[in-house]
């Protein structure tokens, strides 16, 4: 399962596009991205990590007034975001190394942070916190417990890792975040489990 989780990159550089066109246009986190949004200051920024071609998602958060950076390794799907939306900041980098001069009041990693193995994942916490502004929400996605599961995608192995529940809540809490809302394989929403935490203010 390593080389499979070394080569997630490659694989949204070479088939960004098919992914793409596959993924449609369909909001099934709308009840999620409005939970999210409700935490946010109006016309708050929003960094969105793995933020793909920028739609639907960073779509959702544009056309309410909300200012996205969007961070991601795939130069197609990058380049899709920029002609979609130039006014908002689009970059090439990978999440695990992130360290932008500003924080944000929103923080999202929707199906990228589940590419990253336990380790990678752990370290993700210190980035989540250095980009903070005080009460700034953070939503991501997991698997539903401890594993490591391969999926396909184009004909290649896709690799997906978890942490269990309990190391999850430990690892927020002791990077400044409080649980607001937690659901295993929400069936509202196609089955994702999904975290959304806030930072504390202080």
């Amino acid at each position: 399962m390593t080389d499979a989780a070394d080569q997630i990159i490659e694989i949204y550089r070479k088939h960004g596009l098919a992914w793409e066109s596959g993924r449609g246009r369909s909001l099934f986190e709308k009840g999620w991205l409005d939970r999210f949004q409700e935490l946010l200051p109006r016309r708050g920024a929003v960094l969105d990590l793995g933020c793909g071609s920028a739609d639907p998602v960073a779509r959702y958060f544009i056309e309410r007034g909300f200012a996205v950076t969007g961070i991601d390794t795939s130069p197609p799907l990058l380049a899709l975001a920029g002609e979609r939306f130039p006014e908002h900041r689009w970059l090439l980098s990978d999440m695990r190394g992130l360290s932008l001069p500003r924080r944000f009041d929103g923080i999202l990693a929707w199906n990228s942070f589940f590419h990253l193995r336990w380790d990678d994942q752990r370290r993700m916490f210190e980035v989540f916190q250095r980009h903070a502004a005080p009460a700034a929400a953070l939503m991501f996605t997991s698997g539903p417990a401890h594993g490591e599961a391969i999926g396909a995608f184009q004909g290649e192995p896709l690799f997906h890792a978890s942490l269990d529940r309990d190391e999850y809540r430990a690892l927020l809490d002791a990077h400044g975040f409080d649980v607001v809302a937690h659901v295993r394989e929400d069936p509202d929403c196609n089955g994702h489990t999904v975290w959304l935490a806030r930072a504390r203010a202080g």
